[in-house]
């Protein structure tokens, strides 16, 4: 069967193998074969165990393809077959499994991508340990790692997830009476994977997540329906980033804890420093974690600000979050002592949102950064002033009893001038030199206690002194700009590549950048207005935060982007910099609003160029299709009526038979577009009722005229009657005999046959034509369509359309499906009736 749609996914789901995930998939596609459905076996694992072999019996296989690895031949699923055989279904065992080396795709879970993309169905088998989000957990439960996994995603999306539970007794039991492994492999698996431990651990990880999607399932009924109730605020768990190595381990845990509440969201976070470079942050790192994120179905967001805890809690409070996940510190003990770190200081300010701590392995290691240096913040120019104020007169009072030489003395000085250049900038430096002057020449110069210098050569090495440690002072503030700048430019580069990656993902919703953009600089609404007539008139666009900005002159700055568009922000007041990255916040917002503009107008124009193609199709049908039998029905009856000839019996018979064969189309076309136009506007009147084939059938066969010889049927004796409206199941079984007949060969008739399975009952009419191709299936159901849509001679291509239409309208499906040997079978399948 062909279907321009995409497959459903369903998966049975376990907590350990063995718990009968295969013999449930299994069960039921015998089940789904008994009652019609077209089902394969693409791949599936016996491991040996007798009562899954037995339920492959009699269901249909399809081949894998064969690889050598190292010497080994390895069977793997083949996705092309299966797309080439086209079933309806097909089961594939282990969704996580790694395929051999030299296959299309590295996991099994891709290749079930590519059969789902070509609308087959899939039904599929799967360990909660190879759940991407569960791998550390699950190492830690059973002390082996998880190389195979499937992203959680992908699993969530799965239109159908069913939980195959046991308890650990009964599992364990199962394997002792070798139902699982063989028996050589008993004793080694109940001693360690198959402890009772970790076979309650892993049941109640998987209790936990199915538990998790049943109650997205839940909400999203809700919604559906319109039902009334309370909702309860949606629980969001934020994840702090460094770029160290110690992401992953956190991105995992805080996938975890989100997964294991209701309606939970999960936010990664990465604050880029303004004040400094941040050398711990490695953009691989980041590049990968972002990903895991995305793969776990999180968010990734980057912010900029001086004050990483302030910045966190900001973001986290801005999100609504109610718990947030930290890395311990890599710092020393040592560094601990003098400052709280992020940790402890984001613990501080968090008030009601929940804090965790995560410890990691990059946590022995230490931080690996150097030690601070670079960017002036204020705790470093306090700390310059105080070592001036402090250490100028310890030093004097420190050397002064050393009876040192003045050069010895102004060198020492010169020294701790450098310090404090080095930790406090500039200013503080300055005024340390012009003490140290004071000190050197009060103290140490002779005539001492004096300030005045006796020797020329004192005079030249204080002034020299004081020139050098100007120019230290000037040339240390200096770097630290230019750190600054670089730090500066470094964040907006990451801010605006977080901009680019946002349009180039498609995500051009005004409402998501917007959020960028207050995230970003931790603002407290963002707006964008465009001014309406008249004049001087603002109407809010979309807005971010609250509550919104109604007038430019409202917030606390403006972007103005053309003469319509202005961006306002309110919160804090943004710097130069800041507002260069506003301006391409803005801008990206103008074009976003432009293409949403021309997506709508685009969305309103398609259904009338659609009215406007179906009227030029139909005007080019109709044309010669009604244009032709009247042309003939006129030749034939003008031919009869010229009395200049003398025609025999047997030529008036021909004449007439044309005449009539020309009306019967005619009347066919016009009935078929009289029903379309009723079927489109909806005023097709349907009337169901108990109908037997043998009330329809011979009626429709007496319709086709000159053609009902080339029908045959085939119907059983016993079939049940089904509901359905007897005109329009007529007019249905007309128009699908009549295009088997018009394809079929000389010689070969139209087979209609029927069957019924459950509650459905099937009429099939089967041709040895050319058949169709299998990406054509659904294009011949498209009003004014035919095979090949250029030929005028095989009528207006209304049948299959309004057939389809019609059955629909009886509460059937039409469907069309390759004869073997050749041909086309069209399916009705109608409810049995009661």
């Amino acid at each position: 069967m062909g279907s321009t749609s995409r497959g459903r996914l369903r998966v049975y789901l376990g907590a350990a193998p063995g718990v009968g995930k295969t013999y449930a998939m299994l069960s039921e596609a015998r089940r789904a074969k008994e009652r019609g459905r077209d089902v394969v076996v693409g791949h599936v694992e016996t491991h040996g165990r007798g009562q899954v072999a037995r339920l492959l019996d009699g269901l249909e296989i399809v081949p894998g393809h064969t690889l050598l690895h190292r010497g080994a031949t390895f069977t793997e699923l083949d996705a092309d077959a299966v797309i080439a055989r086209r079933p309806k279904a097909v089961l594939v065992d282990e969704l996580a499994h790694t395929n051999t080396p030299g296959s299309r795709h590295a996991k099994r879970w891709q290749d079930v991508q590519d059969i789902l993309d070509a609308g087959i169905d899939v039904v599929s088998t799967l360990n909660i340990q190879h759940l991407e989000s569960l791998r550390d957990v699950v190492e830690q439960i059973t002390g082996l790692p998880q190389r195979e996994t499937v992203p959680d995603d992908l699993v969530r999306r799965a239109d159908r997830l069913e939980l195959v539970d046991m308890s650990p007794e009964a599992l364990r039991r199962r394997l002792a009476h070798g139902n699982v492994y063989p028996p050589e492999r008993v004793d080694a698996a109940l001693a360690n994977y198959f402890r009772v431990g970790n076979l309650s651990a892993l049941r109640e990880l998987a209790l936990l997540w199915v538990a998790d999607r049943v109650d997205r399932q839940l909400t999203a009924y809700r919604t559906d329906h319109d039902i009334a109730g309370t909702w309860e605020a949606r629980e969001r768990v934020v994840v702090a980033l460094t770029g160290g190595p110690e992401g992953d381990t956190l991105v995992r845990r805080a996938a975890r804890i989100a997964a294991r509440t209701k309606g939970a969201d999960l936010l990664a976070v990465h604050v880029t420093r303004a004040d400094a470079l941040s050398t711990a942050s490695d953009p691989a790192n980041l590049v990968r974690q972002r990903k895991l994120v995305e793969d776990l179905g999180g968010t990734y967001h980057q912010v900029v600000g001086d004050d990483i805890p302030r910045t966190l809690i900001e973001f986290a409070d801005g999100v609504n979050a109610s718990q947030l996940v930290l890395g311990a510190s890599r710092r020393g003990r040592l560094a601990q002592l003098f400052t709280r770190g992020v940790g402890m200081t984001t613990a501080t300010l968090s008030g009601s949102i929940d804090v965790h701590m995560v410890p990691h392995e990059a946590v022995r290691k230490g931080s690996g950064r150097p030690p601070a240096g670079g960017a002036l913040t204020r705790t470093r120019r306090l700390s310059g002033w105080a070592l001036t104020l402090v250490a100028m007169p310890s030093l004097t009072g420190v050397i002064a009893p050393l009876d040192l030489s003045l050069p010895s003395e102004i060198l020492l000085f010169l020294l701790l001038v450098v310090g404090v250049a080095l930790v406090g900038g500039m200013w503080p430096a300055l005024t340390a030199a012009v003490l140290a002057f004071g000190l050197l020449n009060w103290f140490f110069t002779p005539p001492v206690h004096t300030l005045t210098i006796s020797e020329p050569e004192n005079v030249l090495s204080l002034a020299i002194f004081v020139l050098v440690a100007a120019m230290v002072s000037t040339v240390v503030d200096m770097a630290a700009r230019r750190r600054r700048e670089a730090a500066r430019s470094r964040a907006d580069a990451e801010v605006l590549s977080t901009l680019a990656g946002h349009v180039l993902r498609g995500e051009s919703a005004l409402p998501s950048l917007l959020g960028r953009l207050r995230e970003t600089f931790g603002l407290t609404a963002v707006t964008l207005l465009e001014r309406d007539d008249p004049p001087g008139d603002w109407r809010i666009v979309a807005t971010s935060g609250g509550p919104p900005i109604t007038a430019p002159d409202g917030g606390s700055g403006v972007v103005t982007i053309d003469d319509r568009l202005v961006l306002a922000t309110r919160g804090r007041l943004l710097d130069a910099s800041d507002r260069r990255v506003l301006e391409a916040f803005a801008a990206e917002a103008a074009v976003a609003l432009r293409q949403e503009r021309l997506r709508e107008a685009a969305e309103r124009a398609e259904p009338l160029a659609e009215a406007d193609r179906m009227r030029t199709a139909l005007l080019a049908a109709v044309g010669h299709d009604l244009r032709t039998p009247l042309a003939s029905a006129m030749a034939s009856v003008e031919s009869l009526r010229n009395t200049d000839i003398a025609w025999s019996d047997e030529d008036r018979a021909e004449l007439l038979a044309t005449a009539d064969e020309s009306l019967i189309k005619l009347n066919r076309l016009v009935s078929n577009l009289l029903d379309m136009s009723r079927l489109q506007a909806g005023a097709l009147g349907v009337t169901l009722r108990p109908v037997a084939v043998e009330d329809v059938l011979p009626r429709a066969i007496d319709d086709l005229g000159p053609l009902h010889d080339r029908v045959k049927g085939d119907i059983p004796v016993d079939l049940p009657e089904f509901q359905a409206d007897p005109a329009l199941l007529e007019r249905v079984l007309v128009n699908l005999m009549a295009n088997a007949v018009r394809y079929s060969p000389d010689g070969e008739p139209v087979l209609v046959t029927a069957s019924w399975h459950g509650e459905h009952v099937e009429l099939r009419i089967i041709d040895r034509g050319p058949g169709i191709p299998p990406d054509a299936h659904e294009r011949v159901f498209l009003p004014f369509q035919r095979l090949g849509d250029r030929d005028n001679h095989t009528g207006v291509g209304l049948g299959l359309a309004l057939s389809r239409g019609l059955t629909e309208a009886m509460g059937g499906t039409l469907l069309l499906e390759d004869t073997p040997g050749g041909g086309l079978t069209m399916t009705v399948s109608l409810r049995r009736a009661p």
